[in-house]
């Protein structure tokens, strides 16, 4: 049952490259649906895997794949209504990269041996390489090929810190397999110096594929190149997969009593994520581009909070689910703005009230959503790697960290008030009516982040609190 979650999606994936338009826009939605109720049933039965030294059934990764699931859900019937609206080339190889995009992503939840997870990271690369390129323009291809550069340099590196975990269990006199859940039990007899070094080289390399600075240069690029619900689904799911490498890495360091070491450095480039993010986020230009900056500055918050430990932790598990609802829904809002503005370009929108009234209320919800407003989980998320950040002493990195997100929220708010409220040409017209489909999915993610504030199911918070804790964290 573990695996043929796996293996459903990546079957129909190969079967969408031949399969005409119609076809395909049916097998995306069909796909989606599927794997949304394998991973439910995968929730409430938590089975054993077939092959167990390779997969496993993990609270974290439970929590990252109903994600995953029912993000694509959603993205999948908006691009059907996407795809009849925008002019993409191949649209065959757009659909079949995106299912086979979902295949990888559910082998990188479910991996629990360090090489697999290697293996489906790198999958996840090679898998949404095409959606960047479906444009087929010069910058399309510019974005492709520093996608894949950077992301395959970092990999590398990803590998090279696994190499050194062998090490240290060859260095302590170690036999068991090489799986993230083996060695945590026998994490204290590693060789401290060459699990630093694995740690090191393992958070720059999934730092990589997470968008932590300053390794985060493809991110923009990629995202304001790639057609909206491809963005949706690299900002609001994949960057979650890298984390998930590095959160189990730091779950090792913990076991293994070096938890002030990975903390320290997780701080580090937390916080250099979120300057980097406040420093761009003022004088962007493209929408999208902005909301790239944003995904880098909640990819620094996650890891921040993760590094201050404790309450932290689940500060840091709460902006994970949030931020994948309300980013997602965010790029998909954008995908309506430029087919209805016909342009990227800040400067070319405005009177967004007006014109799209319906998809307003899409963007600026999630603006305040991303932006820390209550009651959107976001806030609470932010709040509680605050309290974490004094309660252990951090108050020189809190204080920076909140004044950081401050300037962030000045620089965001500027450019979502010209797009919702400014001025736009008198002579504009709208070049998109606003259907059920390009609309409903983005209030459902919001709605569900909504809900998520006021009421979180037992199962769900108990899944939480299991994930927060094999790491020390937690209320």
């Amino acid at each position: 049952m573990v695996e043929f979650v796996i293996l459903a999606p990546f079957l129909l994936g190969i079967i969408a490259f031949f399969l005409p338009k119609e076809s395909g826009r049916t097998i995306l939605v069909v796909t989606g649906s599927i794997h949304l109720l394998f991973s439910v049933t995968l929730w409430v039965r938590r089975p054993v895997a077939f092959l167990p030294e390779y997969f496993s059934v993990t609270p974290e990764g439970l929590l990252s794949l109903l994600v995953i699931s029912f993000l694509f859900f959603l993205v999948a019937i908006y691009t059907t209504a996407y795809l009849k609206e925008a002019k993409i080339q191949s649209e065959n190889i757009f659909i079949g990269s995106m299912i086979l995009f979902l295949s990888t992503m559910t082998m990188v939840t479910l991996s629990d041996h360090i090489m697999v997870m290697w293996i489906a990271i790198e999958a996840t690369t090679l898998a949404s390489a095409p959606l960047i390129y479906t444009h087929r323009s010069k910058a399309s291809l510019e974005a492709t090929w520093k996608y894949v550069l950077i992301c395959s340099v970092g990999i590398a590196m990803a590998l090279l810190g696994s190499v050194f975990l062998v090490l240290a269990m060859d260095l302590g006199n170690i036999n068991v397999p090489l799986s993230f859940s083996a060695l945590s039990e026998v994490a204290k007899q590693l060789d401290p110096i060459w699990l630093k070094a694995a740690f090191v080289l393992i958070l720059v390399g999934y730092g990589t594929k997470m968008g932590l600075a300053p390794m985060h240069t493809w991110l923009p690029d990629a995202h304001s190149e790639a057609p909206s619900p491809a963005s949706a689904l690299l900002s609001g799911v994949l960057l979650n997969c890298a984390y998930l490498g590095i959160f189990k890495t730091n779950k090792i360091m913990i076991a293994a009593g070096l938890g002030d070491f990975s903390g320290t450095i997780l701080i580090i480039f937390g916080l250099m994520s979120i300057l980097a993010a406040a420093t761009f986020i003022m004088k962007q230009t493209e929408y999208k581009r902005l909301l790239a900056y944003s995904s880098i500055e909640n990819m620094g918050i996650i890891a921040f909070g993760t590094g201050i430990g404790g309450l932290g932790v689940y500060g840091a598990i709460l902006c994970l689910i949030h931020h994948s609802l309300i980013k997602s829904s965010l790029f998909l809002t954008s995908g309506n703005i430029l087919l209805g503005y016909g342009s990227g370009l800040i400067d070319k929108t405005g009177n967004l009230v007006k014109l799209m009234p319906k998809t307003l209320i899409a963007f600026f919800a999630g603006f305040a959503g991303i932006s820390g407003f209550p009651p959107f989980g976001i806030f609470i998320g932010e709040m509680f790697i605050i309290i974490g950040a004094f309660r252990t002493a951090h108050y020189v990195v809190a204080t920076i960290f909140i004044i950081s997100l401050c300037v962030i929220f000045a620089g965001f708010a500027n450019q979502a008030m010209k797009i919702s409220f400014g001025d736009s040409d008198k002579h504009l017209s709208i070049k998109l009516k606003e259907k059920a489909r390009l609309i409903w999915p983005q209030y459902i993610l919001l709605l569900t982040s909504l809900v998520l504030c006021l009421w979180i199911p037992e199962t769900l918070y108990k899944t939480i609190i299991d994930a927060v804790a094999v790491i020390g964290g937690g209320l």
